[in-house]
């Protein structure tokens, strides 16, 4: 515990020493290079029109964007091939590569001023590790890619290949640091199950963030059924309609390998909960309320009745879309593929989830007082979800279901996508990719995780005075499940700095409360306070 707490206060230390604002960031060499790898709807994906020798965004803009998406982003699966192509037999769609990649998956709409952080992917965490000294391009890359796609796609698969290969050369040959998010855990994972050899070549380190790698249940049956739920949050933002977006998922791949896992083994199933009414046999005509519960499998025959006679008009034309079981089949195949991965020997996997959440994870639709008389007519009524802990998107569950050998599994609490901007997040990632000094709050040599349960921070101006406060704390949880008697240990650090022509005057104080343990779980806080003179 001494070393402990004095690994505590030198961070503290640190933490509280004011940096110079106008201090360039810098450029460290000596980092591995990493690769951000985003989830579903978290790239830009622009349409080339051949005739024209055109390109523009369509996926997210905001003028025209309905019917552009509509135009230009709907498309049919081809079995044979496992690729869904665009109805606009003169479009493609592409994935934009400036920035080594990052420009595709950090701000989802550049061109969007007035509430630009509502579509913002991966910026705040290009921000920061710029910030820690990754450089666009030699150590920092992304890779965004067509999500409407199956994750299997070899041609997405080979892409990602070739991304490996040409990081791998441009740092010099180091190994690469992979961290996903979302959707993008399981492309990663179907590349690592079909290409061990080269993702061991290439890769060091896997870290998924909030991958729902048995699905994410509760949102995908309410997607498939009447539309765009699963990205919650997200509806107003993307300046397409629900009916719009339902119309393209019925036929993305990717939504059906989102979908509930059957075989696993769930602590509780999702189920598919349905009010019906039936005609009672009294002779007067009454009829009778109850409710049916399907399991995933069973499900199915309740998609198909439900998308029977679905419908959309394209450019004029009617086009039938109905729940795809080709796309059902080659989904199918992909589980098998995801189930059957293996972490190759040299490669480390970490798994950060999302926690504290209520999460959709089964569904029901209609009530005692307005049941469901035709499946038809499902798309109308509104689910209810019955929950359980989770991120808001992917439960849990699923989304510990790795089924690999992590070094680390750490549930933080937060939203789906909110999590790429955490705090606690950011410092696992700077442990775990070996950025700047060791970080004493996460050690798993010592085999003791620090969870953070609250931050606060409080700034003040006045006369000249710049007053910040910080309160955190965390709880440090352990194998020795030793309760202790004593009482709580209170340790304060105080650090100044004299003013000069370049940096204020300043000084700081703190005070670290380390409260005894209980069932294997201490409580720390730290309360800290600096004055700064404004320069």
């Amino acid at each position: 515990m001494a070393l402990l707490l004095e690994e505590i206060i030198r961070s503290v230390e640190a933490f509280l020493k004011l940096k110079n604002s106008n201090q360039k960031p810098y450029v460290d060499p000596n980092l591995d290079p990493v690769l951000l790898v985003p989830g579903i709807a978290g790239s830009i994906l622009n349409a080339v029109d051949h005739e024209k020798g055109t390109e523009e965004r369509v996926w997210v803009r905001i003028f025209g964007a309905d019917h552009e998406f509509r135009t230009k982003m709907w498309s049919r699966f081809d079995p044979s091939t496992g690729k869904t192509i665009s109805l606009d037999p003169k479009t493609c769609i592409v994935v934009p590569q400036e920035r080594a990649g990052l420009l595709a998956i950090d701000v989802l709409d550049p061109d969007m001023i007035v509430g630009r952080e509502s579509v913002y992917y991966f910026h705040e965490m290009i921000v920061e590790m710029l910030g820690w000294g990754f450089e666009e391009g030699k150590t920092l890359f992304g890779f965004g890619y067509d999500f409407r796609q199956s994750n299997r796609l070899q041609e997405t698969l080979d892409q990602f290949a070739k991304k490996l290969e040409s990081i791998y050369k441009a740092s010099g040959e180091k190994k690469i640091n992979v961290i996903s998010h979302s959707m993008g855990g399981l492309l990663v994972k179907c590349f690592m199950s079909l290409h061990s050899d080269i993702f061991e070549k290439y890769v060091q380190n896997w870290i998924a963030i909030a991958a729902p790698f048995r699905g994410a249940p509760g949102y995908i049956t309410s997607t498939l059924l009447n539309g765009m739920s699963f990205v919650n949050g997200w509806e107003q933002n993307f300046f397409v309609s629900k009916w719009s977006m339902h119309q393209l998922l019925i036929e993305c791949p990717s939504i059906y390998e989102l979908m509930c896992c059957p075989y696993f083994k769930w602590e509780l199933p999702p189920v598919l909960e349905l009010w019906r009414e039936k005609q009672s046999n009294d002779g007067v005509g009454t009829s009778d309320v109850y409710l049916e519960s399907y399991r995933s499998l069973e499900s199915l025959e309740v998609f198909t009745k439900s998308l029977s006679n679905n419908t959309a008009d394209y450019c004029g034309e009617s086009i039938d879309l109905p729940f795809n079981w080709k796309i059902m089949e080659w989904a199918h195949e992909t589980k098998r593929v995801l189930s059957s991965a293996k972490l190759p020997p040299k490669v480390k996997f970490y798994n950060i989830y999302g926690t504290n959440l209520e999460t959709p994870h089964s569904v029901c639709y209609g009530n005692e007082k307005m049941p469901v008389k035709d499946l038809t007519n499902l798309r109308y009524f509104q689910p209810t979800y019955i929950c359980v802990d989770g991120d808001g998107t992917v439960p849990v569950e699923s989304a510990m279901a790795d089924g690999l050998e992590a070094v680390a599994r750490v549930g933080v609490p937060g939203e789906h996508r909110g999590i790429l901007n955490d705090h606690r997040v950011f410092r696992m990632l700077k442990q775990w990719l070996n950025v700047g000094e060791p970080d004493p709050f996460y050690n798993p040599i010592n085999d003791y995780v620090i969870l953070p349960t609250t931050f606060e921070m409080e700034k003040h101006h006045e006369n000249g005075l710049e007053v910040a406060s910080v309160k955190e704390s965390w709880d440090i949880i352990t194998d020795d499940n030793v309760n202790g008697t004593a009482e709580s240990i209170v340790s304060s650090i105080s650090v100044s700095r004299t003013g000069d022509d370049e940096n204020p005057e300043a000084e700081a104080r703190a005070t670290l409360t380390v409260h005894p343990q209980n069932d294997g779980r201490q409580h720390v806080e730290l309360n800290a306070v600096s004055v700064s003179v404004d320069a």
